[in-house]
């Protein structure tokens, strides 16, 4: 999971332009680091290329907290 959390930690900071601080497993992607719905898009889009996976679009409208992204990844990489 460290790994995994690492990895999304530099995509989201990449993404979203945001301070590496802030970015904690319980930071919520709207409301704590100010993703919108098209930032959204575009994170989920870099993690399935980082990780070679397919997020389908309901999986990526639960995922609210960088925690959740981090579970997903370790749930569904090959």
């Amino acid at each position: 999971m460290e790994e995994t959390f690492q990895t999304v930690k530099d995509i989201i900071v990449d993404s979203l332009s945001c301070d590496e601080e802030d970015v904690t497993l319980e930071a919520r992607l709207a409301e704590d680091l100010n993703a919108d719905s098209l930032d959204a898009v575009e994170l989920m889009m870099a993690i399935e290329d980082a990780f070679g996976i397919e997020v389908p679009d309901e999986a990526a409208q639960d995922m609210k907290t960088v925690k959740s992204i981090v579970a997903y990844v370790d749930e569904h990489k090959a």
